[in-house]
């Protein structure tokens, strides 16, 4: 990451690997200056050195990474310092007091580093063990890691502190308030936001110029094409439909009507579970495509071809929920069936009405092709790609092969 605070490369093992004869513990702070590190060296109780707060963010993104290929889960426990601002006995001694809590439960496997630089102590603690015995491990650790912190610091300094759990991967089966996803499991995310500052500032004015121009340049395009649906078939001109955002987040979606009304879009949902799990020998010719689905109108074929019922989604990227360019907003029956890793596509990056998936065969990508470029997208997202992107777009419009 661009953004890491340099560090000694013997300071780093330090961190990663602890001596066996001392335990780590954490740069001495003044008692009147919890903001003020000095070196770990002078630390009158013998600390060694945390894991920076960038460096315990790249781990933890490591770990999630190393989680998505074993299947196996792992549990961050981060425990809250910012209560303890009134301490009779010092800060330094208090915050030997907490690690000594944190280290007690620990085992040499596990990491621990500052999720936030004086004030959030994180631990990733890895082999959780089988599904089964999952919820069983969890509370046993947190459990604990309560106790240690009572049995170190007393009751009453033990009051000032907050204890939080947090398990990768989070259950994306159940429907959250605001979205699927536990923020705390992503601190690099945010700091790479906030190191991309600049671009993002860029990107959202262009989608604002880009979306606002186009909804007004367009705009006969779109009365044509709503008086059309409403001459050619009974129903709304707009389709709304739910999709899944960045971080999980649910919003309205929207698209010129392509089909009847009362349709039975349990069709749809089968055919993209089983395509995403991977139960379909052969797709047919297309990503989310069904051949001769019954529910599209005549005009609907034309639009889905043409990829004129798309246009609506400009008023989306107008009103912030997706971007001109980035990867496809899911519907939230395909979220509950992704891989772990797929879901990386909805939290790296906003939705958008184009990408490279579109502009590389569309739908006759298969899924995991699909989610890979929407991946080295985000990896590569610049200003120059997302022009790249927008200037190809037209061509594979106007080709229609694999419009869905």
């Amino acid at each position: 990451m661009n953004d890491f605070v340099p560090v000694p490369l013997r300071n780093l093992f330090k961190s990663v690997f602890p001596s066996r004869n001392k335990p780590p513990l954490t740069p001495h702070l003044d008692a009147d200056q919890h903001n003020s590190p000095r070196c770990a060296q002078t630390c009158q109780y013998g600390h060694c050195t945390l894991m920076a707060e960038p460096w315990f963010a790249r781990v933890l993104e490591l770990e999630r990474k190393r989680s998505e290929r074993s299947r196996k889960p792992f549990l961050l426990v981060l425990v809250h310092l910012e209560g303890a601002s009134d301490l009779n006995g010092g800060w330094d001694r208090f915050f030997h007091q907490v690690l000594s809590a944190v280290q007690s439960i620990t085992r040499e496997t596990d990491l621990t580093g500052w999720y936030r630089e004086n004030a959030i102590l994180g631990t990733i603690f890895t082999e959780l063990g089988d599904s089964k015995d999952l919820e069983i491990s969890i509370d046993s650790i947190v459990s604990k890691a309560v106790s240690a912190l009572q049995l170190h610091l007393g009751e009453k300094q033990a009051s000032k502190v907050d204890v939080s759990c947090h398990v990768f991967p989070e259950n994306w089966d159940r429907k959250k308030p605001g979205g699927y996803i536990d923020t705390s499991l992503y601190p690099d995310l945010a700091r790479r936001k906030k190191s991309r500052w600049l671009q993002s500032a860029t990107k959202r004015t262009i989608d604002v110029l880009g979306s606002g121009l186009a909804l007004i340049m367009l705009s006969p395009v779109l009365l044509l094409t709503a008086l059309a649906i409403k001459i050619s078939s009974r129903g709304p001109i707009f389709f709304r439909q739910e999709r899944t955002g960045q971080f999980g987040e649910l919003f309205t979606f929207f698209k010129f009507r392509s089909m009847y009304i009362s349709n039975d879009s349990s069709i749809h949902e089968q055919y993209v579970k089983k395509l995403i799990t991977g139960a379909l020998d052969r797709p047919e010719n297309g990503i989310f495509k069904i051949q001769n689905d019954p529910r599209i109108t005549p005009l609907g074929r034309f639009l889905r071809k043409t990829s004129l019922d798309e246009l609506p989604q400009f008023w989306n990227v107008f009103i912030g929920q997706m971007s001109l360019v980035g990867p496809r907003p899911p519907l939230p029956y395909e979220v509950q069936v992704y891989d772990v890793w797929h879901r990386r596509r909805v939290l790296e990056a906003k939705p958008g009405i184009t990408g490279l998936w579109q502009v590389n065969g569309r739908s006759r990508t298969c899924f995991d092709d699909m989610v890979r470029l929407d991946l080295h997208y985000t990896r590569e997202s610049s200003f120059w790609l997302d022009l790249k992107i927008l200037l190809q777009t037209p061509r594979a419009v106007l080709a229609g092969d694999g419009a869905y």
